[in-house]
């Protein structure tokens, strides 16, 4: 198999991967839009409401903060503090941006690392969050979400690296 085989392989791969991240995020963002009005228009007309629907909201709300946070970081589209673009040379940015790829992928995976270790323990204790959902089902998402956004990073790193050793500009941060 060739390189641009493989290359295209992945670009697919990754394509499928960010539609299946924004199909996630609309569809969860399209529930809360319904969902929230709904329990207002209950509680205020009928003095009732759905009992496990805002603590469904409030998991909601953690999935699309953490595949937000997700979809941000592809292609580097996050909030950041660029500095040094206005005072370093291409060369002293690439290593800047080796540096901050590598810290970013490393605190990502540590907190991957202990949020799966929390989930296990409420798999280990079966925990509930509501309406006997287990608990662990609602926060599955954090340790998925750092792992990949770990990964990502990691590959940043590695392109950063590539980028600074072949002296080529960095892609634009």
């Amino acid at each position: 198999m060739s390189a641009a085989a493989t290359g295209n392989g992945l670009e697919r791969a990754l394509g499928l991967l960010h539609h299946l991240e924004d199909g996630l995020l609309a569809m969860i963002l399209g529930l809360m839009v319904l969902l929230a009005p709904l329990q207002i228009f209950l509680r205020n007309f009928f003095d009732a409401s759905i009992t496990w629907g805002d603590p469904l909201l409030r998991v909601l709300v953690l999935w699309v903060g953490m595949l937000g946070a997700l979809a941000a970081t592809r292609g580097r589209r996050q909030i950041s503090i660029d500095v040094f673009s206005q005072f370093a040379g291409e060369r002293v940015q690439s290593g800047v941006g080796v540096v901050t790829s590598l810290f970013t992928a490393a605190v990502s995976a540590i907190v991957a690392y202990h949020a799966a270790r929390f989930v296990a323990s409420e798999i280990e204790y079966e925990t509930t969050a509501f309406a006997g959902v287990p608990a662990w089902t609602c926060e599955i998402v954090i340790p998925i979400a750092f792992g990949l956004i770990a990964l990502r990073y990691a590959l940043y790193t590695l392109g950063d690296l590539r980028e600074l050793l072949a002296g080529s500009p960095a892609e634009p941060r």
